[in-house]
């Protein structure tokens, strides 16, 4: 029981600086970087460097993940869910739905997250850290190219609405 405790202590002490550090470096990549090349390069060759250097910190998260074997957002812990057979009714359904949900959850994070969280989440087992099956990979590959199709679409649009309320501006201000 207290050996248990303490796996719970652990687990909820690397939540906070996961959870800031994972916030700060998406914001960075996501609203800073990736539209300035995408501005900067065109929507294609920007698509193409953006899904590169994606790729490669993803990649590189994972690798992290796994050699520090901490659970630092949760993922492992909402995959217990998952595996739960216990005798309440609530947990049998939340793993019911989280087992039977996998490709709407393959979508919606890697639309809403990234590579990094969808692997991390769909990979099979929890607190193992084993590094990428060829399943793993599969996912992996089919949401680096998902998250940076979307994502690159999404900032191109915004830069290009950007630019046209800029020139309406500038057009009726006479600035």
């Amino acid at each position: 029981m207290e050996a248990e405790k303490q796996d719970i202590k652990d687990r909820f002490a690397w939540l906070p600086l996961g959870l800031s550090a994972k916030w700060l470096s998406d914001k960075a990549f996501d609203y800073v970087l990736y539209p300035y090349v995408i501005y900067k390069t065109g929507i294609l060759t920007g698509g193409i460097v953006m899904t590169f250097l994606s790729f490669i910190t993803c990649f590189l998260t994972i690798k992290l993940y796994d050699i520090t074997k901490k659970d630092w957002l949760g993922i492992e812990s909402i995959k217990e869910v998952k595996n739960y057979d216990g005798k309440h009714k609530a947990g049998r359904l939340a793993s019911w739905m989280l087992k039977h949900g996998e490709p709407a959850a393959f979508a919606f994070l890697s639309i809403q997250y990234d590579p990094f969280i969808t692997t991390a989440y769909m990979r099979h087992g929890a607190f193992q850290f084993n590094g990428m099956t060829k399943r793993d990979w599969k996912i992996f590959l089919g949401s680096v190219i998902i998250a940076n199709g979307y994502w690159t679409l999404a900032c191109y649009t915004g830069i290009t609405v950007f630019e046209w309320v800029w020139v309406k501006i500038v057009k009726l201000t006479g600035v």
